[in-house]
């Protein structure tokens, strides 16, 4: 998943942010500090996942498709990720190996609640939640 989920929830926070105003990859990507095509890309996602729309023509650009507050990172995990797996077995131990022929039947069990719970944690937190704890860090900065 590498970036992917912090940069969509950068996304959709800085769109939230906006005061329902629509914003342009360019504008996102200026926050983001990356490409305007990655941002374009990831919003395709959003977007076919239900998190985003976009308005076309002058002052045009992307707006949340819901209400922040009905968004959470579960939701953004979801639209990004292609095979939603955080963690993948390797593919190929040695299964000559007393380690190699049993790792992933070991292992499997104990990903599979790591995932559990990481995405239990983040169907907790919502794109609102987000723009708050921005809100309230550049207070403390102020």
């Amino acid at each position: 998943m590498n970036t992917r989920l912090a940069v969509a929830t950068h996304i959709l926070t800085f769109i939230a942010t906006q005061g329902g105003q629509p914003a342009t990859s360019e504008l996102i990507a200026s926050s983001v500090n990356t490409n305007p095509a990655l941002v374009r890309r990831l919003l395709s996602q959003l977007a076919k996942a239900g998190l985003t729309t976009s308005q076309m023509g002058s002052g045009g650009g992307a707006l949340l498709a819901c209400p922040a507050d009905q968004i959470t990172l579960l939701d953004v995990y979801h639209a990004i990720d292609d095979n939603n797996a955080v963690f993948a077995l390797h593919d190929q131990p040695n299964p000559q190996c007393p380690v190699g022929r049993v790792i992933n039947t070991v292992l499997k069990g104990r990903i599979a609640a790591a995932e559990q719970a990481m995405q239990k944690q983040l169907s907790t937190t919502t794109i609102a939640d987000m723009a708050s704890g921005v809100a309230a860090e550049n207070r403390k900065r102020a």
